[in-house]
C-alpha cells in the first residue's frame, strides 16, 4: 500500500435518532476527521440502508471515506469506501476480490499478531488492535499490548489502528508506539463540542510527524 492511512477514525454510536447522528458525524468531519466507520447493530434493515446512505452522501461532501461495519452486502449497497471485518464476519480475501482494489478493507486482529500479519498478506489496509484500554463498547475484551503498533510498523505494509477506551487522555502513548489510527466511538460523540475533540485528535498526528 502506497500510502498508509492515518489520523482519527470515527465509530458511530448507536443512536436512536438518525438525524442526530447525521448532526454528530458532521460535527465529526468539521473538526477535520476524514475517515468514519459506521457501526449499527441495532436498526431494521431499511433503516440501516438509509443511515448508511445519509452518511455516504455526508462524508463525500467532506471528502472523507465511509466504511461499513460487518455488512460488506451494504457496504456494496451504498458504494461506501470499504468494509471492516471482525473475526466471525467472512473470508478477508473474498472480500478483497468483491471489494476490488480500490475500496478499503479493515480487519479485527484483536490481540493477535499472528492474525494482523495473515490479515495484511490478505489484503487488508488496515489492522485494528483493541481493547487498548478498558472499552465500555466491549468490557470483556482482552487488552492489546503497545509493543503491537511497534511489531507493525516494522513487519507490516498494512495501517495499524487502536480501538477500545482511547481517550483525549490516553492517546499520545499509543501514537508514540506507532498507531497509525485512533478507533473512537464514546469520547469523540459524547464530548461536549465533538468538532473540537476531533480536531485535538487530528493534532495528535501532526505533532507526531514534527
Amino acid at each position: 500500500m502506497a500510502n498508509k492511512l492515518r489520523g482519527l477514525y470515527a465509530i458511530t454510536p448507536e443512536c436512536a435518532d438518525g438525524q442526530q447522528l447525521l448532526a454528530q458525524v458532521e460535527a465529526a468531519l468539521t473538526g477535520g476527521c476524514r475517515l468514519l466507520q459506521h457501526r449499527d447493530k441495532l436498526s431494521e434493515m431499511p433503516e440501516r440502508v438509509a443511515r448508511a446512505r445519509a452518511l455516504r452522501q455526508l462524508t463525500g461532501h467532506f471528502g472523507a471515506r465511509l466504511l461499513i461495519n460487518d455488512d460488506l452486502a451494504l457496504a456494496m449497497l451504498i458504494d461506501a469506501d470499504g468494509v471492516h471485518l471482525g473475526q466471525e464476519d467472512g473470508n478477508l480475501v473474498a472480500a478483497r476480490a468483491i471489494l476490488g482494489p480500490s475500496r478499503l478493507l479493515g480487519a479485527s486482529c484483536y490481540a493477535d499478531f499472528t492474525r494482523a500479519r495473515q490479515a495484511a498478506a490478505a489484503g487488508a489496509d488496515y489492522v485494528a488492535f483493541g481493547a487498548v484500554y478498558p472499552s465500555p463498547t466491549k468490557p470483556h475484551a482482552p487488552l492489546a499490548a503497545v509493543n503491537l503498533f511497534k511489531q507493525a510498523k516494522t513487519t507490516l505494509n498494512a495501517s495499524s489502528c487502536g480501538i477500545g477506551g482511547i481517550t483525549l487522555a490516553n492517546a499520545a502513548p499509543l501514537v508514540a508506539a506507532g498507531a497509525d489510527l485512533l478507533a473512537v466511538i464514546t469520547d469523540l460523540f459524547n464530548a461536549p463540542d465533538i468538532a473540537v475533540r476531533a480536531a485535538a485528535y487530528q493534532h495528535l498526528f501532526e505533532e507526531a510527524q514534527s
